[in-house]
């Protein structure tokens, strides 16, 4: 990243317009979308999503307010059917690091604004969400997926400020580029923590920097903005910069090991990658299982 190149400068506020809630999504075209399904040539699927067990979100840093109902019988009104049903009450929080979900560009302001540059307070009102919401993910997301593993068969150190030149290091690896449109997942081998003692890597503002040139559209990992921070610039750079001042939609918590392993065995590191999430309107997350197709 160079000296111009500062937290101001690194920003897509008006690229695509004062009222624009799709932020790097609209660099997702028909073409991109057309050679991205040239991807799919086997039909194996790869989820990048956590499974998750109801009772095991509870007690965590962000954890909802009541556990899962348990399961209770409804009635069935059909004719000649014994009335019985089973449903639950989920209570979803999105933002909650064991789950995996896609972050909404309103999600995180920056000096009381919102991407591109919306007033925080006319974004979000007492009735909702009016701007940069989830409902613009209503399309879903399809393109061209390229993992970029920065440890193979490993992990990388506590601690690790993630650059540009590592990014290129494992694109090198790959043997693929990275081109406008396209989502970048990248592996760090790591789960999610807050433990001190092993503090995880992060991001740094030069790989955010590096993503803004390459035009990514999309960002998933196993890690993300490190707590602590490991960049000294900014303490959130792929959320404060990332999200907020790119537009860029962020998949927090997904699952790479087993897209790693099948992008080893299969000797292929990019891959037709499908979001659909809940067509939820007005919420600043949603949860998600993107799919990798090879």
């Amino acid at each position: 990243m160079t000296d111009s190149e500062s937290i101001d400068g690194l920003s897509n506020w008006g690229r695509w317009g004062a009222e624009d809630e799709l932020g790097t999504l609209n660099l997702i075209t028909d073409e991109t979308r057309a050679r991205a399904l040239r991807e799919a040539r086997t039909g194996r699927v790869v989820s990048l999503a956590r499974p998750i067990d109801p009772a095991s979100m509870m007690g965590g840093p962000f954890a909802p307010p009541t556990p899962p109902s348990p399961p209770v019988q409804q009635a069935m009104l059909y004719t000649g059917v014994p009335p019985m049903g089973m449903a639950e009450v989920l209570v979803v929080t999105p933002h909650n690091p064991g789950l995996t979900h896609l972050d909404a560009l309103v999600h995180i302001p920056v000096d009381g604004q919102v991407y591109p540059g919306r007033p925080l307070t006319d974004a979000v009102t007492p009735t909702g969400v009016l701007h940069g919401s989830t409902t613009a993910f209503a399309d879903g997301v399809l393109t061209r997926g390229v993992l970029l593993d920065l440890a193979p068969d490993d992990r990388l150190p506590p601690a690790h400020p993630v650059t540009g030149a590592d990014l290129d290091a494992a694109e090198h690896r790959t043997g693929v580029r990275l081109e406008p449109g396209d989502a970048l997942v990248v592996r760090g081998g790591w789960e999610f923590s807050r433990d001190p003692a092993n503090p995880m890597p992060g991001m740094t503002l030069d790989a955010i920097a590096w993503m803004r040139h390459r035009d990514v559209s999309v960002y998933a990992g196993d890690i993300g903005d490190a707590h602590p921070p490991v960049d000294s610039q900014v303490p959130m750079p792929l959320h404060l910069v990332g999200l907020a001042r790119l537009g860029m939609p962020l998949i927090d918590g997904a699952e790479v090991d087993a897209l790693a392993a099948v992008c080893a065995e299969l000797g292929r590191y990019a891959f037709l990658l499908t979001i659909a999430p809940p067509r939820l309107r007005g919420a600043t997350g949603v949860p998600v299982n993107p799919q990798a197709i090879f």
